[in-house]
């Protein structure tokens, strides 16, 4: 039921997006810097993974406006030698933009994900285990905070970080934080 919700409280932005007169429609590629943050997730690192999807910036005013993504993101974390921890995710931020500056904007807004690919696969090929489900959610929802800065040319840079705000797994009660770099280009 929550799952419907959600999804219709997106839809109903998307459809306004589009509706609205100032639409700015882009692609962007990136980075993620990948986490998981709990009580039980002290012995895992970061994973190195990848963001690529499609924006739009809808202007409210000169200084404000939205911007709902469509995003795949590789998220995740490793042990080390042992195992790395892969999450694939569909996410849909929707990012409040304040430019506060020529170019420069703060951001914040939250992310609906939808889980596409969890897998634990073993680093070390010789470790006799293969690859396992990891009975993650199916759903996760972060809070984005990040900086941005638009050239008159269309191209853009962000960095933003996402904040798990729900447990991705009960045992171990572990939630998502990605740091993320992309660079973009607004049609």
């Amino acid at each position: 039921m929550i799952k419907k919700l959600w999804i219709t409280c997106i839809a109903t932005v998307l459809v306004g997006t589009v509706s609205a007169q100032d639409v700015k429609l882009g692609l962007k590629l990136g980075m993620n810097i990948a986490s998981v943050n709990g009580h039980n997730a002290n012995n895992l690192d970061s994973r190195t993974g990848f963001v690529i999807g499609a924006t739009a910036e809808v202007s409210l005013t000169e200084k404000f406006s939205i911007q709902p993504e469509l995003l795949y993101s590789a998220q995740g974390a490793q042990q080390r030698d042992n195992f790395k921890y892969d999450l694939n995710y569909i996410s849909l931020p929707i990012m409040a933009k304040y430019y506060i500056a020529k170019g420069f904007t703060v951001e914040a807004g939250p992310q609906f994900s939808f889980l596409i690919k969890d897998q634990l696969v073993p680093i070390d090929q010789y470790s006799g285990t293969g690859v396992q489900n990891t009975d993650a959610e199916n759903f996760d929802l972060a809070a984005n905070f990040g900086l941005g800065y638009q050239s008159k040319s269309g191209i853009f840079f962000q960095t933003r970080y996402n904040l798990g705000l729900v447990a991705i797994s009960e045992n171990p009660d572990i939630k998502n934080g990605v740091f993320q770099i992309t660079l973009g280009f607004q049609f």
